[in-house]
């Protein structure tokens, strides 16, 4: 394997890497905000946010069939259908927006059945009516960053993502403690804050589109193409094993919250802060996994498979300097790290104990996020799909069910279901990707 596998891997993933850590820096910001302006609203923060994760990752997720289409478009130079192909990915991506938006409507209409602590409605009630509000706007703008990050550019969607993660901040400091006159609406505040941000997000990108110069090539066939079931049935055969795929691994998280909420607020925050932790790593992973995705299905629409393994392999080594550097991090500052979001010394030590479970698993999530987007980029998609409902339904949270409350291990035993889900998932995909790509 050449060194310039190992550089254009780099070069394609490190915006997107840093575009999503931009992500991962608002949630930090965001909890630590709220965290130091009540606990009760950082556990509010954490039950909202771990079931919007949900919706999100999900609609994330279908949106990565188009990333190979347009891969495979963009190394045969088919301009036009590219604009297509985004038209009609707008279209259906604006759909399941509308779609995850009414079930998380009826999620919250049926709020008592998850026996939540009720000192925590008042929170939880408006941030989650402002959440529900962003599910459109972020689903359109996913399509244009897989647009963009199928054909190459990557550094677009990074500065966009990063801008508007600066304007967040700014709101957070506005409007949860009323800074400059501002009323202080605590965690409403950051809703509003995060709704504005993701508004912005995709209002920035239609304008650079449509009156762009970089992207004329792609504009006339946006204009011409229509709606039509061909392409549509081929976003959705490869986007929603990918969106089931992310949505199963993050329900395991997000289920996991509803546990923590049977033990006390204090575990539930704990919970939010080690999640914002663990989201890090993975973001970082992400940004390998996308690179790669991006670099295999140009050597699939080019023939070459000896590139195609190549390319996955420089991912993977990429991955594991990075996991390693990452539980470096962790072991220095995992006693901590908590104290940055809450003055609660329960909550902390909670969250030192989770970290030393989080640094368990870190090369199995590296190892399944690169070989998954791997073979996304081999559109080979139904297979990772089965395993990831395997590894974190029939896993992941009946482990951690059973260490938790039947052992009676606590808030520790529900993270012990997550090193062994992740890294069962990370060895299955890794044999399915070589043995899909033998020469």
């Amino acid at each position: 394997m050449s060194v310039s596998h190992i550089k254009e891997t780099i070069r394609l993933g490190i915006p997107i890497m840093l575009g999503q850590l931009g992500i991962i820096v608002v949630g930090f910001a965001d909890n630590i905000m709220v965290g130091h302006h009540s606990t009760e609203e950082l556990a509010a923060a954490s039950f909202v946010n771990n079931f919007f994760n949900l919706a999100f990752i999900f609609g994330m997720g279908f949106s990565y069939g188009l990333t190979p289409i347009i891969g495979n478009l963009f190394s045969q130079k088919e301009y036009g259908k590219i604009g297509g192909m985004l038209k009609n990915s707008l279209c259906i991506n604006f759909c399941l927006g509308v779609l995850l938006s009414l079930v998380m409507l009826v999620l919250l209409l049926n709020l008592d059945m998850l026996g939540q602590p009720r000192e925590l409605y008042p929170y939880i009630i408006p941030y989650y009516i402002l959440q529900l509000f962003s599910v459109i706007f972020a689903m359109l703008f996913n399509s244009f960053k897989q647009f963009s990050d199928g054909t190459t550019d990557t550094l677009t969607p990074m500065w966009i993502m990063l801008g508007a993660n600066i304007l967040n901040i700014c709101g957070n400091y506005v409007l949860i403690y009323g800074n400059f006159g501002a009323p202080e609406l605590g965690l409403t505040g950051a809703g509003i804050s995060t709704l504005a941000s993701r508004i912005g997000t995709f209002l920035i990108f239609f304008l650079l589109f449509t009156r762009g110069k970089h992207y004329r090539k792609y504009l006339e066939g946006f204009r011409q193409t229509r709606v039509n079931r061909t392409d549509v049935r081929q976003l959705a055969r490869l986007g929603l094993p990918v969106g089931f795929q992310m949505g199963v691994e993050t329900a395991s998280f997000s289920l996991s919250v509803i546990m923590m909420g049977w033990i006390g607020s204090l575990a539930l925050a704990a919970y939010q802060i080690a999640n914002v932790v663990t989201t890090l790593g993975f973001m970082v992973y992400y940004g390998i996994g996308a690179a790669v995705a991006i670099r295999v299905s140009v050597f699939v629409g080019r023939g070459d498979r000896r590139e195609v393994r190549n390319a996955a392999m420089a991912g993977l080594r990429i991955g594991a300097v990075c996991a390693l550097c990452y539980i470096s991090f962790l072991l220095l500052t995992h006693t901590y790290i908590g104290y940055l979001f809450t003055p609660e010394t329960e909550v902390v030590r909670l969250v030192s104990l989770f970290c030393w479970f989080v640094m368990v698993y870190q090369f199995g999530d590296g190892m399944q996020i690169v070989f998954a987007n791997a073979l996304r980029g081999l559109r080979d998609v139904r297979y990772t799909a089965g395993t990831a409902f395997f590894c974190h339904i029939c896993l992941a949270l009946p482990i951690g069910y059973f260490c938790g409350f039947v052992l009676g291990w606590g808030a520790a035993g529900v993270w012990c279901g997550f090193p062994v889900s992740l890294t069962t998932q990370g060895l299955l995909l890794c044999r399915r990707f070589f043995r899909l790509t033998k020469v």
